[in-house]
């Protein structure tokens, strides 16, 4: 059982109304993380100097996460879409402290593996709380589930059925669809997802397997910048749901997926998806049918500031005009936290922590540690002239960043980490 204790956070605009929320931290992870109250409300910017000044070794690369702002995810969603359970993304963020803040904050979690699955039950996460949410699986990891009794999974095609059918006979199903997920940064439609015209004859074959298949689930893509996207989606569960009845199946779930933004600064608003879809479940789902959804980047996204050291510097004289470009070389890079420049085609921002006197702007490109010309973060930029031993800082880097990072080159693959509430 996960113990917990109660706090207090603020978040910018609560402070700014004099308003303040109050949630629950699990009381392991606020010892064995070391978690600093943040009570005083101070910058990220300041925690960042702070800890440059008072712990960091060697100047190393550092995340500072801010739990509080998992929390305030947390009663974001609960507020906007009440009916709505969400099953964390593992995959986006498996930081443990965020998994058991998630969980004693009453989340599901969603895992794609034995090892995500591993993780969760690890943590103290009892197996009714997992969905094994990927619809092409392993024999092994099948096998893994049943023995660990987590019996909620997806499939989309007949082979995944067969399989099922000779290996885990009592799990409970979920059939996943395809999707227009034209309006997302990553398109997942090209591997998952049964197409429409297939649905009708994966039901029967699963009824004359005698297979326990309770509902449908879509993803529109992660990254999804459209509201539209999930409403289309939604509308055609609800077709799979009257096939299922016409075949006598009764259906009594609806699993929204992912593709949930992280920031409502992006270029759509999780409340306007929240606002277009609540009608829609409403109106086509009874409220016994239980909704839930795989939020990923959504929960953690903004929970992460990541800080750099510029560790080497080049001059290079533009030949055609003599301006000055420079070259910065900092202690993290694509093959670590900002694997998410290539695997999520995210574009993070650079900062200055302790910017100088002269603010002239120059063309400056920041590259990462390794020995790869990919290795870089940032090309053709608008800098000031920074200096060996500077530090730049990327706010929002909480999602697939340290999921994916690697120690190649012989370099860290995961920064130093500050927990802060």
């Amino acid at each position: 059982m996960i113990e917990t204790a109660s706090y207090s956070t603020q978040t910018q605009s609560s402070a700014e109304s004099s308003s303040s929320s109050t949630s629950v931290i699990p009381r392991d992870v606020l010892h064995k993380y070391e978690v600093e109250n943040n009570s005083n409300n101070l910058s990220v910017e300041t925690i960042l100097r702070s800890k440059i000044n008072e712990a960091v070794v060697e100047n190393e690369a550092f995340y500072v996460v801010d739990l509080g702002a998992v929390v305030r995810k947390h009663q974001e969603w609960t507020a906007h879409l009440p009916r709505v359970k969400p099953f964390y993304a593992i995959k986006c963020n498996p930081d443990t402290a965020i998994i058991k803040l998630l969980a004693s904050l009453g989340t599901n979690f969603d895992c794609a593996s034995k090892a995500e699955i591993q993780q969760i039950l690890g943590c103290g996460v009892s197996p009714d709380r997992i969905i094994y949410a990927n619809p092409c699986k392993m024999k092994s990891h099948i096998e893994y589930a049943k023995a660990s009794n987590v019996e909620l999974m997806t499939f989309d095609n007949s082979h995944e059925l067969i399989k099922i059918s000779e290996n885990y006979r009592n799990a409970k199903l979920l059939l996943r669809i395809i999707t227009d997920d034209s309006k997302s940064v990553c398109r997942f439609s090209t591997k998952f997802g049964a197409p429409l015209d297939t649905t009708y004859g994966l039901l029967k074959l699963a009824k004359d397997l005698n297979l326990n298949v309770c509902g449908v689930s879509f993803h529109v893509g992660s990254g999804c910048m459209s509201a539209d996207s999930f409403v289309s989606a939604i509308r055609s569960a609800h077709r799979v749901f009257k096939e299922a009845e016409e075949l006598g199946l009764t259906f009594n779930m609806l699993d929204l997926g992912g593709g949930w933004p992280g920031s409502n600064n992006e270029r759509i608003d999780f409340r306007v998806i929240a606002n277009a879809i609540r009608p829609v479940i409403d109106d086509l789902f009874p409220a016994e049918i239980e909704v839930i959804a795989e939020p990923g980047r959504f929960f953690v996204f903004e929970s992460h500031t990541l800080a750099v050291n510029v560790f080497a510097k080049r001059t290079v004289q533009e030949p055609t005009t003599g301006d000055k470009h420079f070259l910065y070389y900092v202690n993290d890079g694509v093959y670590q936290s900002f694997n998410c420049i290539l695997f999520d085609h995210y574009t993070p921002t650079a900062s200055v922590l302790i910017p100088g006197e002269d603010n002239t702007q120059y063309k400056s490109t920041i590259f990462g540690p390794t020995c790869d010309s990919m290795d870089c973060i940032g090309k053709d930029i608008s800098l000031p002239e920074l200096h060996v031993g500077d530090w730049l800082y990327f706010k929002n880097m909480g999602a697939y960043s340290v999921a994916a990072a690697s120690p190649f080159n012989g370099f860290k693959s995961h920064p130093t980490t500050f927990y802060m509430y």
